[in-house]
């Protein structure tokens, strides 16, 4: 019998994901009054908010119904996990958010999206064969990165500590996914993403306080560490939690009933388009220069390329259990 293709409601949804996923750049450029690592820290203590109830509910379903993988959870090596996993998202959102500060909005999506270039590099460093078309398709990449960077002397947004800063974030993800790789193989979903996001928000909420000054409550708002709860700022905050947190990578889960893996990685890899006409849209990013147009379409075919190579997460965490 031949395979179903996936109903069209399917599509909508996966369009609206990526859609919702790439807006949060331009939305976080939006309230740049606000110190970056102060605004990755709000989004990600909004985000665990929304997260909070359906962890309640699968916690208290797991205790009762499931005393085994229950008890896992009190395992050591889970436990830190859980924190490497939560350090590596500080990481991703704090550098992130900052290189927007610091680069176009364009060039830090692109560089921000660019962890298969991440994870192939890292199969080639752990000694595992990866396939002609990766190995081609990780040259094309960095190639590309390579052509943006010369935009840092001719584009006056680009800097190359902005979009150094957002390659970090590409690196950090990695060690996220593969984290959540193998917690997610046996851990419900709101139990695990649930305290990865809260320690993660703390995380960077302690780093603002050290790093720009922080305070720990009052006035004014735009220092404080719970400041996305005033009525300035809640709006898009509410917006980025439920939009891009919610929506969007709840939205691509969801829709891996209909599609391969393969399709919505493809999809999400029109992220740094879709992100930088919102942001134009917007008005919080110029019309790219020459070397961000030219570069970012190597960038992007290198990108696609390693991802049809089938390059993924398992083969990368495959690698580090071996190595152990």
């Amino acid at each position: 019998m031949a395979e179903q293709p996936p109903p069209a409601f399917a599509w909508l949804i996966l369009a609206t994901s990526v859609i919702a996923v790439s807006s949060a750049g331009a939305v976080f450029q939006l309230i740049n009054e606000v110190d970056p690592i102060l605004r990755a820290s709000w989004r990600l203590q909004a985000t665990a908010l929304i997260l909070l109830p359906p962890f309640i509910f699968q916690f208290v379903n797991l205790k009762n119904n499931d005393v085994e993988t229950f008890s896992r959870l009190k395992e050591k090596r889970v436990i830190l996990a859980i924190i490497g996993s939560s350090i590596c998202l500080c990481i991703h959102f704090g550098s992130w958010v900052w290189s927007l500060d610091h680069t176009s909005l364009t060039h830090s999506l692109l560089f921000v999206t660019a962890h298969p270039l991440v994870i192939v590099s890292g199969l080639y460093l752990l000694g595992k064969q990866i396939s002609p078309g990766q190995t081609t398709g990780a040259l094309l990449g960095f190639l590309g990165a390579g052509i943006t960077l010369l935009g840092v002397t001719n584009e006056g947004e680009v800097t190359l500590i902005g979009d150094l800063a957002a390659f970090i974030g590409a690196i950090a993800i990695v060690g996220y996914l593969v984290a959540g790789r193998v917690l997610r193989a046996w851990m419900p979903l709101f139990i695990y993403a649930f305290p990865v996001t809260l320690i993660a928000g703390l995380l960077l909420g302690l780093s603002s306080i050290v790093i720009e000054g922080t305070s720990l409550g009052g006035l004014p708002a735009v220092s404080s560490l719970f400041g996305w709860s005033d009525v300035l700022w809640l709006p898009a905050i509410a917006y980025l939690a439920i939009g891009p947190g919610l929506i969007g990578h709840t939205g691509i889960n969801g829709v891996l009933r209909w599609f391969t893996p393969l399709v919505i990685s493809v999809a999400v890899l029109f992220e740094p388009l879709i992100g930088s006409l919102i942001g134009w849209y917007l008005g919080t990013t110029t019309v790219p220069g020459v070397y961000t147009w030219l570069g970012g379409i190597f960038l992007i075919l290198g990108v696609i390329m390693v991802t049809l190579g089938q390059t993924s997460i398992d083969e990368l965490t495959n690698a580090i259990d071996e190595g152990e």
